[in-house]
């Protein structure tokens, strides 16, 4: 009777060829080599627009620009990759606060409409503006963290 991939001992050693892996498993890859990265922490200091690996060095070096390299610890930052992560969940935030905020206050004191716009297009864009940057660096901490991108060859 043939011995089948599942069949095989476990003594013999196993082939550099990914294709030759057995089928329940998947191949070895170097980040799974690497030392484990905390995720909530890095995405902590990422919201605080910090370097995710030590904490200390600024994450941005503009409104929105992320910086090459950590001007502390020297960490590489140049592998993220959040697109437009950041503005879907900050619209997302937004709309979840100013919604409910904006029926409650109509039901509650009936302001005049010009009011109530002016009010809540300046709660709006000013909440938007503080999350936004905030929330690139939780999505650049997060990579980081997951080894994502680029960020999986640095140790």
């Amino acid at each position: 009777m043939p011995m089948t991939q599942t069949d095989q001992p476990h003594d013999m050693p196993r082939s550099a060829d990914p294709a030759d892996a057995p089928l329940d498993a998947a191949p070895a890859t170097t980040a799974e080599r690497l030392p484990e990265r905390e995720t909530w922490p890095a995405i902590w200091k990422g919201f605080r627009r910090r370097c995710p690996n030590c904490g200390k060095g600024p994450l941005m070096r503009s409104y929105l620009k992320v910086r090459d390299h950590c001007p502390v610890c020297r960490e590489e930052l140049f592998h993220n990759r959040a697109d437009d992560g950041p503005a879907y969940l900050t619209i997302l935030i937004v709309g979840h606060i100013m919604a409910p905020a904006l029926h409650i206050s109509f039901v509650t004191w009936r302001p005049e409409p010009l009011i109530l716009i002016t009010i809540f297009s300046i709660g709006c864009i000013g909440l938007s503006l503080y999350l936004l940057p905030r929330l690139k660096g939780a999505i650049v901490g997060f990579q980081w963290a997951r080894r994502m991108h680029g960020f999986s060859q640095s140790g």
